[in-house]
């Protein structure tokens, strides 16, 4: 009688006990990180979901209300002055960083042994605490005495009233955000020294000019690095807060000298609605809705990179 072996089913090898330790071991090394995320980042976020539902003072048990803080965030005109602010303030500084940025690393790229220098010098603005960095561009955009204007002085303009009127504030703001650009140059320089020079020989062999050599070259090499700040600065603009909190809301000089609508942040606001004013329902739902903002927005990023980001190794 002939004996049937059944034959061994594909994907469901058996482990070794050496396999089986090694997993063991890699779940307690995980763990630390696992209870971390549940306890701060999923407990967190689920609460303040439900709290998004109810109205909650910290003093008082939350009271359940259904929609209506979210019904109350898209009539309340703060929510959409703060957000417009925080929109304009994302189109003028992402841009500007990345366009910035890109033109200083290709200058560090060609100095050569004082690259080093350079790179430290540029990053360094990136450990400042943020609440120096307010305090110190409120003294610097000082529409009487502030650096910047004295400057202007020089060349025969007149300065603007940078922290006081309403028309500046924003521009102000956006020329103080771009003193810690020195994170993004790193990373387009990094991107820039792994361009294969052979590439470059080739095109100076079709008799390609520095703007054919740039844009058909170190464009697309450079690619993943450009859309990979594109949505980190993105991210990082829609959640400004500390640096102008600290000029605007935290410095009673000049809490009374402005409106503070034009420096009125969407997270600024969420942070006043629920440390100043206690209504954390409501807080809890902005911070969603900001949430699905930034989704949206790196999802049609993220769509949009298919057509315009090379990746070395990709079949296109």
């Amino acid at each position: 009688m002939a004996t049937t072996v059944t034959p061994p089913v594909p994907g469901r090898r058996r482990r070794t006990p050496l396999a089986r330790r090694e997993a063991r071991w890699a779940y307690v090394f995980l763990a630390p990180w696992i209870v971390g995320f549940l306890v701060f980042t999923a407990g967190p976020m689920i609460a303040s979901l439900w709290l998004s539902f109810t109205e909650y003072d910290v003093i008082n048990a939350p009271r359940w209300s259904g929609l209506d803080n979210y019904r109350q965030l898209v009539s309340d005109p703060q929510v959409a002055r703060s957000l417009g602010n925080t929109v304009y303030y994302t189109a003028l500084h992402v841009p500007l960083v990345m366009l910035i940025s890109l033109g200083l690393a290709l200058l560090l790229k060609r100095v050569g042994r004082w690259q080093g220098f350079f790179r430290t010098v540029f990053y360094l603005p990136v450990m400042t605490p943020a609440v120096a960095v307010g305090i110190l561009f409120l003294l610097l955009l000082n529409t009487q005495d502030g650096l910047i204007n004295r400057g202007l002085a020089l060349l025969g303009i007149d300065g603007p009233s940078w922290t006081t009127d309403p028309d500046w504030v924003l521009p102000g703001i956006v020329l103080m955000s771009l003193w810690s650009l020195g994170s993004t140059v790193i990373i387009y320089l990094a991107a820039l020294q792994n361009v294969p020079r052979d590439l470059y020989e080739a095109a100076d062999l079709d008799g390609a000019g520095a703007w054919a050599r740039f844009r058909h070259v170190t464009l697309p090499m450079i690619s993943g690095a450009l859309f990979f700040t594109l949505i980190v600065n993105t991210i990082a603009s829609l959640q400004m807060f500390t640096e102008v909190y600290t000029m605007y809301f935290g410095n009673r000089q000049t809490q009374g000298s402005f409106n503070s609508d034009a420096a009125s942040f969407y997270v600024i606001h969420l942070f006043q609605e629920a440390f100043q004013f206690l209504h954390m329902g409501f807080a809890s739902a902005m911070a969603w809705l900001l949430f699905v903002i930034i989704l949206i927005i790196t999802a049609v990023q993220v769509k949009l990179s298919n057509r315009f980001v090379y990746y070395e190794g990709e079949d296109r």
